[in-house]
């Protein structure tokens, strides 16, 4: 699988970020005076306009996983091509056993997706696209998967400048 190697990575300054958690889980580790039980929380953080990140956050207590989660997110942030409300073309991705597929849509369909995808594919600001998650629908692989198939999205912009031609001439091919 050959990851996209030009990834902007992109600062939180003058961003308006909006949160959303996407799964909480309790952990428990058994030592010899009982059990002990943490929470880990995976988060996404995204502008609604084309800026993603996800982080994972572990404590004690729900809110302080929660919260570890999202400055983890905001250190992670990357532009992702959001062609009028919908991806530029269809994609396939798998992280771990989870196996996503995302193809685009046309206006008025609505986010067509599940669980965890449908928080990743909101946060980046896609309002029509259809998504299929495949295998394993562990959340965190989910997430992972679905970041993943987004950072392999290439424009016809960016197209155009890696082949080093004209706009209209990869419309033609």
């Amino acid at each position: 699988m050959a990851v996209n190697l030009n990834i902007k990575k992109v600062k939180t300054t003058d961003l308006e970020l909006k949160d959303r958690l996407v799964a909480v889980q309790r952990v428990t580790k058994v030592t010899k005076g009982g059990r002990h039980f943490s929470f880990a929380a995976i988060v996404v953080v995204g502008n609604e306009n084309g800026i993603i990140g996800y982080g994972l956050g572990k404590a004690n207590e729900v809110a302080t996983a929660v919260q570890k989660g999202t400055e983890d997110a905001k250190k992670n942030l990357v532009k992702i091509p959001v062609y009028k409300g919908t991806i530029p073309h269809e994609q396939t991705a798998k992280f771990g056993g989870a196996k996503v597929y995302i193809s685009p849509a046309g206006p008025g369909t609505g986010v067509k997706a599940g669980g965890a995808m449908r928080a990743v594919l909101e946060s980046v600001g896609i309002t029509d696209v259809l998504a299929k998650s495949k295998g394993s629908s562990n959340p965190h692989n989910l997430v992972k998967a679905t970041v993943l198939a987004l950072l392999e999205l290439r424009d016809a912009y960016t197209v155009s400048e890696v082949r080093g031609v004209s706009l209209n001439t990869v419309f033609k091919g």
